[in-house]
């Protein structure tokens, strides 16, 4: 919003004067923070029951003249929006202000607190208690608002479900003990552990909202499930498969229950060392192949935004350096890159009663940080970023680079520790051909990160010190995979064949010395296959002993 339309919001506001869903405060800067986590749980649950799409805190208005008198609550830009992260590590789920709007009214400043409201089947909570209003009073949430919230998603939500015949026998222990854990972890300023392993099961379960009123649903089942309890969710797949493909062939599917096995899946993942060696130095930095922080994230996402209701079970496919998942069912809000620059909150989720559940045990957050935080990891690897691929209306599939895709991308990330992280996701998209803005390679040029011409741009190597030369710079730069596709499909026109001994000899010399012989290897069946699958070249040969020939001689 301008100013202007702040200025009618706020009109509007005292015109109407306080009711459910909007309420004045005059605020002084040491305003507690506690008293508004609970005007915020109370204003975000109103608003879901009335189905209005933002309810109003507004600080600088005095209650009794209705009168703006100006706030002096957390002058400072950066402290006031720190606020948000308060709100959102106190509230469950996790959410927290849609903006924090500030505006100068006749040299009064007022701070207009946008609040959204409550996601549909999930009650907002401010330290695991429920506020309401009762005109312009706080007040607890009465069981008839808890409940009516609670039953909006129960004919849509597929895990909200109640499972019939379902009993806490059909739960592992093992799994349930695990539960326990995680939320003591994610509720430590709440609870003592010692006050958490006193409740029963049964107690547990309700408070980690896995089950409603001691009765089983199928978020129950699936998270914490033994694997003979399969057959309860049926015919939903209640299944994660993991294969690897290539030179060697393996696969396995993992069942109930999924807040163990996701652990177990990870654990088949080959995850060796990648050693990454800096220009002109000579202790290469080493890494992981894949981050376990990363890999969890993406697959509990997955466990979270599958669509249950399409029948389909979630793949975790492990390639030579890549990890592909997909889950069945579109992305549910918005696209990928809203989320890449931790700008975006999501309003709605598939299925909520699940997603409340994984978050009271600390296995995701409910607020969109998620991509971004996987994104953020990937830079501080030096590693390409992840790739989302939406285009099928019925599955989401994310890709996790285990490699280096352009030397110079990752040797850039090494020296320069100051780029910014909208540089880097520019730079990713460079390194793999894919398209920038005409504003974002002018930037990216002032700053010298970049050469060639569009659209055959490239990362730009970075010479290390003064007495690195400008053969070093050729020698280390990757030239792009047209120029070795290029390379190939001349030899195969002059020789009409080749082994892939001679396809090597060809192109080892050439490509980046940064890159060690098993990285050449493996980029050069990399470009092998992909002018296979354009149809330029074919294996006229065997598996062991290919022999390379144009699909059409000149």
């Amino acid at each position: 919003m301008n100013a202007n339309d702040l200025q009618t919001t706020l009109d509007s506001l005292i015109a109407t004067w306080e009711n459910e869903v909007v309420e004045f405060k005059q605020a002084g800067d040491g305003f507690s923070t506690n008293d508004i986590g609970k005007y915020f749980s109370a204003l975000s649950n109103e608003a879901n029951l009335r189905g209005i799409e933002k309810a109003w805190l507004v600080f600088g208005v005095n209650n009794e003249s209705r009168t703006v008198v100006g706030t002096g609550y957390r002058p400072e830009p950066e402290r006031l929006q720190s606020l948000k992260m308060q709100i959102a590590e106190n509230t469950a789920p996790g959410v927290t202000f849609r903006h924090i709007h500030e505006l100068d009214v006749s040299a009064r400043r007022v701070i207009l607190f946008e609040i959204p409201p409550a996601p549909r089947g999930m009650p907002i909570a401010w330290k695991g208690h429920y506020y309401a209003r009762a005109g312009e009073s706080l007040t607890n949430l009465g069981l008839d608002k808890l409940d009516s919230i609670r039953q909006q998603t129960l004919a849509t939500d597929w895990s909200a479900q109640i499972v019939a015949n379902a009993s806490l026998g059909d739960l592992d222990p093992v799994a349930i003990q695990r539960a326990r854990a995680a939320f003591i972890l994610k509720h430590a300023n709440r609870f003592t552990p010692d006050e958490v392993e006193e409740w029963s099961d049964s107690t547990f379960l309700d408070r980690a909202k896995l089950t409603q009123g001691g009765k089983m649903t199928r978020t129950a089942i699936l998270l914490l499930g033994k694997p003979e309890s399969a057959y309860l969710l049926s015919p939903h797949p209640a299944q994660m498969t993991w294969k690897l493909v290539g030179e060697e062939q393996a696969y396995e599917h993992f069942s109930l229950p999924f807040m163990l096995n996701t652990s177990l899946l990870y654990q088949r993942i080959r995850n060796i060392q990648l050693r990454l060696l800096p220009f002109d130095e000579l202790l290469p930095y080493e890494v992981s192949k894949y981050d376990q922080k990363i890999v969890l994230e993406a697959l509990h996402n997955c466990i979270a935004h599958q669509d249950y209701s399409l029948y389909g079970r979630i793949i975790v496919t492990e390639k030579n350096d890549r990890l592909v998942l997909e889950n069945v069912g579109s992305f549910f809000e918005g696209k990928p890159e809203d989320y890449i620059l931790n700008e975006k909150t999501p309003h709605r989720y598939r299925n909520p009663f699940l997603v409340q559940a994984m978050a009271e045990l600390n296995m995701i957050d409910t607020m969109g940080y998620g991509i971004h935080q996987m994104h953020s990891k990937q830079a501080e690897r030096y590693l390409p970023m992840p790739d989302y691929d939406v285009s099928d209306t019925n599955s989401v599939s994310l890709t996790l680079h285990g490699g280096v895709v352009d030397p110079a991308y990752s040797q850039l990330l090494m020296q320069e520790e100051k780029l910014t992280f909208e540089s880097v996701l520019a730079l990713d998209r460079v390194q793999k051909k894919l398209k920038i803005s005409d504003d974002v390679i002018k930037q990216l040029r002032r700053d010298k990160l970049i050469e060639g011409r569009k659209p055959n741009l490239h990362v730009a190597a970075r010479i290390a010190s003064a007495t690195s030369s400008k053969a070093d710079y050729i020698r280390t730069r990757s030239l792009g995979d047209g120029y070795y596709k290029k390379l190939i499909t001349e030899y195969l026109e002059k020789f009409s064949k080749a082994s892939r001994k001679e396809i090597d000899d060809i192109l080892y010399e050439k490509l980046s010395d940064v890159l060690s012989d098993k990285q050449k290897k493996t980029k050069v069946g990399h470009l092998l296959t992909q002018l296979r699958m354009a149809d330029i070249i074919y294996n006229a040969g065997s598996k062991a002993a290919p022999e390379w020939r144009l699909t059409r001689v000149k």
